[in-house]
């Protein structure tokens, strides 16, 4: 397998999933592959976009090859992107899957592009049943999983929802590996003077979009319960991302419970050369999620050695083990409180510094390229 086409986001996209995929291209590179990326003129419609923004204003990424070319909405693109890359004839196509809406379009091209009987069809597979579902996500999710010669997935989460549309595909794990395009961990002092924080108070994180299931609210009441306990002095709570719904919900809540100087909201997208500010100057990541299958975020707080408090949904124990990179508690406040509370009874950061980077050892985006080898090799010769 020399020649990998990658299939989805990357510059001038922004976010997790472009860095993602840039950073795995880099790797293949890294191997001797040939690698080119097909990424969107159109991704998603403005309207249909929660956000401010679906660009970067940052450079492209140097010495990779990011072709524009794939309408996320005209079923002409597709068939024309798909019967562009069957003369392309690339060993492997690697698609990458994270929503229903992009299934008639991944699912349309990759038909096209393996009927030239050479190339393979590999899916990385974020989330195959969706946080926030319709009616129709599994007659469009199970178009496109017909499609794919073999999956490669990043939690036991999503291998089990992947089990109720195919157990026949070859698949292969292989976690979310270390996002490390973010640069290196700062001083402590350099990353509060730069966010202009306080360098007397100590700082809790949720960072990342910020959607219902990733339960701000539960952070927020969990917070109030610690307060009333008088064990959040000297500490406070930094919410950093983007809002993709419910804005005013969260304010309001923050409002009521009398923690505007508690909780300091940075509701703007981080740009990827302001992360490292954050997470250096963060004790704690804390993603009080109501649902999961994995996540970028912890991922990030790998790269900076940063511990967590996660909640016991998805794929999220499986790549935080409770008491070696943080805490697992359940998704209520009572137990999210509780988990804060014993990591600084325990000490705090240093409890887990060395624990944490062990684990760390098991993220590596050479691993993941391996297991997509792996899996090549499953699937078999179709010549």
């Amino acid at each position: 397998m020399n020649k990998i086409t990658i299939l989805g986001t990357a510059h001038p996209y922004r976010g997790g999933l472009a860095s993602f995929n840039e950073m795995l291209a880099r790797t293949f590179q890294k191997k001797g592959k040939q690698v080119n990326i097909k990424t969107f003129t159109v991704q998603y419609p403005n309207f249909l976009f929660p956000g401010k923004t679906q660009y970067t204003d940052s450079p492209a990424p140097e010495g990779m090859n990011i072709v524009r070319c794939v309408n996320s909405v005209n079923p002409f693109n597709w068939i024309l992107v798909g019967l562009r890359i069957r003369k392309e004839r690339p060993d492997m196509v690697l698609v990458r899957y994270w929503t229903p809406f992009l299934a008639p379009c991944l699912g349309t091209i990759s038909y096209l592009a393996k009927r030239n009987k050479h190339t393979r069809i590999l899916s990385l597979l974020d989330n195959v049943v969706p946080h926030e579902t319709h009616f129709f996500d599994a007659w469009l999710t199970r178009y496109f999983v017909r499609s794919v010669d073999g999956f490669l997935y990043m939690s036991q989460q999503v291998k089990q929802d992947l089990d109720q549309f195919t157990t026949s595909a070859p698949t292969c794990f292989s976690p979310h590996p270390v996002f490390a395009n973010f640069g290196e961990r700062v001083d402590r002092k350099e990353a509060i003077a730069h966010l202009n924080l306080s360098k007397e108070t100590r700082y809790l994180l949720f960072f990342g979009i910020i959607r219902d299931y990733k339960g701000l609210d539960l952070l927020i009441d969990s917070w109030k319960l610690l307060k009333n306990k008088g064990l959040t002095k000297g500490k406070k709570v930094i919410v950093a991302g983007e809002y993709y719904n419910n804005k005013e919900k969260y304010t309001v809540q923050i409002e009521q419970l009398g923690l505007q100087d508690d909780i300091l909201v940075h509701d703007f997208f981080i740009r990827d050369e302001d992360v490292k500010y954050y997470f250096s100057a963060a004790d704690v990541v804390v993603q009080p999620y109501k649902d999961a299958t994995q996540s970028g975020v912890t991922q990030i707080a790998y790269q900076f050695s940063v511990p967590m408090i996660v909640t016991n949904v998805g794929g999220l124990a499986e790549i935080v083990p409770d008491g070696r990179s943080g805490f697992v508690s359940d998704s209520t406040p009572e137990s999210i409180a509780a988990a804060i509370e014993k990591f600084y009874n325990c000490g705090g950061a240093p409890h887990f510094a060395e624990t944490l980077a062990e684990e760390r050892k098991r993220f590596t985006w050479e691993a993941m390229t391996e297991q997509f080898e792996e899996l090549y090799k499953q699937v078999g010769t179709k010549d």
